[in-house]
């Protein structure tokens, strides 16, 4: 296996440096594009003909799209200093979970992320934003019944369309500071170099509230965090009009666990000195860098292809308070975790006629997943007491995995107002399991007339399962400890299968008002979830035999001169019975009440919502907008859900000329206004491990300066 990774990696350096070589030899030296603004006219114009022909690789027919852009973004209450998970919970579907999770149409995760329509593998973080809004021009969610070119990760697609060659020239540099410590400064550097175009930003957070407060205090212990990111993307035209593309990223996080007062010791030997649960030092680092090389031309009015290679690492390491974890839990672990995946993409167009438009595509990835887990933990006697004579576990684990795919479809127009596309994907896996697939797709488009559009699509999904997990030999290794987990059951995790149908209409109330309607159901075997077992906060996952998932959704928009509003609602049920993969995770009761009734799954939330509106006055551009649902499940077998809760954000920015300084934008803004105490976990449900309290009221401050633009 090392070696047949040796020569892929090789094989992978040896491609980029030929496609860099093609490129350079392709390029006409006596036509290079001189930094006049002529010269560099063109080249845009060439950019945003290749823009426009990217989009044209990655249809949405059928499926259920909402867009953001950076108009939107910049509304936020944070603006594009908010988290990319608060911005996409703007969304209609999407449901807010602890830790910063994310839960489309009643999935578990189970999102893939784009830029620039170039897959970037999932990382295993938890608790750090890796993909940041700032470097976004715009971000589409893209749900429903994809199309053919979309596979694995199927709940929703982000695509993340990067600022680069259309924008201008200059920087900008900010700083915000608020309650709970909060302090990030960041900046972002753009140009243009003749055929070159650059975008670079950075960015340096800190606050004590890196992770959801396990208490309804206003202040969480011991919660303090530090995290860096930064990305960078260069892109080249080149002469024959084709564009060569490199895109960067990378993050760095810090978290301190935080701790809960009042907890009492399980496991305090007789007579020793136990710390108080409100001082224990548990933490958390993660990082992810992430590398992606595109070379795509639409040279040819007849065929537009982009092929782009990828690397990206991932890594998780949770460090315990060694007596702590074990005075409280009986197992203290020091668990790292990392994954690499590298991988090529490549997506063609062909129009044959005025008819047709045929795609095709495929992709591979490699993938490997370590786990280095160092444990101390408590023996049992024959009798189930505990032996207070520390033993000490180490579980060292390696994982490859491989999987490739491939799709052909065809999008067709009969007549006019109505697009059919059809076409369908084969997938294959090799890793926790071997398993492959062949799924069709259809989605369909008729606009009744100018104000008004149907869509519909079916789509077989294969959803891999996350690489990472725990393996048989670990559950075989805490046998008579008291880091045993409930049962020993642990049959390999599966992919998850589905049928997914989805049917919606657009229509325009009037040239400013906008109403959408769509509405979804899933059929699925071996439904894919994933849940925190044990002190440490990470995730591993199982399957439910079979599941169900259904909804409606609602969107309404208006823009007219100055204002914009939005309303968004969604009514769903997600619920899975009879869990087949992982079982040592849970209790022999649970699992037999599990096999004998479908349940609803822990993020199953009946109802959510958000609103937002923004409006400019005498120079003061003012925003407000909600957040709310009806809560997360909670409770033996997930039977009762949480109270409902509804926040409400407002911010303010307005933009002054200071003598010697130039323009400065100033914002205020406050997050949960109302001080809504709210709590999205309880710390029961299925695979859920800890409580989690929302964000208590926030004050920020913001300043920035632009120069050159």
């Amino acid at each position: 296996m090392q070696l047949k990774t040796f020569f892929l990696r090789r094989a992978v350096g040896a491609a980029l440096f030929l496609l860099s070589a093609v490129a350079a030899i392709a390029r006409d030296e006596s036509s290079v594009v001189a930094p006049d603004p002529g010269s560099l006219t063109e080249v845009e114009v060439t950019a945003r003909r290749l823009d426009a022909a990217r989009n044209g690789l990655m249809p949405e027919t059928g499926s259920s799209l909402y867009r953001i852009d950076e108009e939107d973004l910049r509304n936020l209450p944070l603006g594009e200093s908010t988290p990319l998970n608060e911005v996409l919970l703007r969304a209609p579907g999407v449901v807010q979970d602890s830790f910063g999770q994310l839960h489309v149409r009643g999935d578990h995760a189970n999102l893939q992320y784009r830029i620039n329509d170039v897959v970037i593998p999932e990382s295993i973080a938890l608790f750090g934003q890796s993909l940041s809004p700032r470097f976004a021009s715009d971000i589409n969610l893209l749900t429903g019944a994809l199309p053919a070119q979309y596979g694995y990760r199927t709940a929703g697609v982000v695509d993340i369309h990067t600022k680069g060659s259309n924008y201008p020239d200059g920087g900008e540099i900010g700083i915000h500071a608020g309650s709970h410590g909060y302090l990030e400064a960041d900046g972002e550097l753009s140009g243009h170099a003749g055929d070159w175009s650059y975008y670079v930003t950075l960015g340096h957070l800190a606050n004590n509230l890196g992770i959801e407060n396990p208490t309804a205090a206003n202040t969480a212990l011991h919660d303090h965090t530090e995290q860096w990111n930064g990305f960078a993307n260069a892109a080249r035209v080149l002469a024959d009009g084709a564009r060569l593309s490199f895109i960067a990223g990378v993050s760095n996080d810090d978290f301190e666990i935080p701790d809960i007062p009042g907890r009492v010791a399980a496991y305090a030997p007789p007579g020793a000195n136990v710390p108080r649960s409100d001082v224990l030092d548990e933490r958390q680092h993660e990082d992810n860098r992430y590398a992606i090389v595109a070379y795509e031309n639409a040279s040819d009015a007849t065929i537009h292809y982009q092929i782009a290679l990828y690397d990206r690492v991932s890594n998780v390491h949770y460090q315990p308070d060694v007596v702590g974890d074990l005075a409280y839990t009986g197992a203290s672990g020091d668990v790292a975790r990392s994954n690499e995946r590298w991988g090529m993409q490549f997506d063609a167009s062909l129009r044959s006629n005025g008819a047709h438009v045929i795609r095709f595509g495929v992709t591979y990835n490699d993938e490997t997943a370590r786990t280095a887990a160092h444990t101390t933990v408590y023996p049992l006697s024959a009798d189930g007491s505990v032996l207070y004579d520390p033993l000490a576990l180490a579980d060292l684990s390696r994982t490859g995995v491989r999987f490739w795919g491939l799709y052909l479809q065809d999008e067709w127009h009969p007549f006019s107002g109505v697009t059919v596309n059809y076409g369908a994907r084969y997938d294959t896996y090799e890793g926790l399991t071997r398993e492959d697939q062949l799924s069709p797709r259809f989605g369909v488009v008729w606009e009744l007339d100018s104000r008004t559009t149907l869509h519909a699509g079916y789509a077989r999904y294969f959803t891999p399962p996350a690489t990472e997990k725990i393996s048989s030999e670990t559950v075989a290794l805490f046998a008579n400890t008291t880091g045993a987990p409930p049962s020993e059951g642990n049959d390999p995790v599966r992919s998850e299968r589905s049928h997914y149908f989805d049917l919606g209409v657009s229509t325009k109330l009037s040239t400013a008002l906008t109403l959408g309607l769509d509405g979804y159901f899933r059929s699925i075997t071996d439904l894919a979830d994933e849940g925190q077992f044990g002190p440490a906060l990470l995730f591993a996952p199982f399957n439910y035999e079979r599941g169900r998932i259904y909804g409606v959704e609602s969107t309404l928009s208006w823009r007219s001169g100055g204002t914009s509003a939005y309303l968004n609602g969604a009514w769903g049920r997600a619920t899975g019975q009879h869990i087949v993969s992982g079982q040592y995770n849970f209790g022999p009761d649970e699992l037999q009440a599990i096999a004998a009734q479908a349940i609803p799954l822990d993020h199953d939330q009946r109802v959510t919502g958000s609103a937002g509106v923004s409006r400019t006055i005498q120079g003061i551009a003012w925003s407000l907008d909600a957040v709310g649902g009806t809560g997360l499940r909670r409770g033996y077998l997930n039977a009762d859900h949480l109270p409902s809760y509804l926040t409400f954000n407002l911010a303010a920015r307005k933009t002054f000329l200071v003598a010697g300084l130039g323009e400065l934008e100033f914002s205020v803004s406050l997050v949960n206004l109302a001080d809504r105490i709210y709590e999205l976990r309880d710390g029961s449900g299925v695979g859920v491990g800890a409580p989690q309290w929302g964000q208590r009221r926030t004050v920020y401050l913001g300043l920035s300066r632009s120069f050159g633009r």
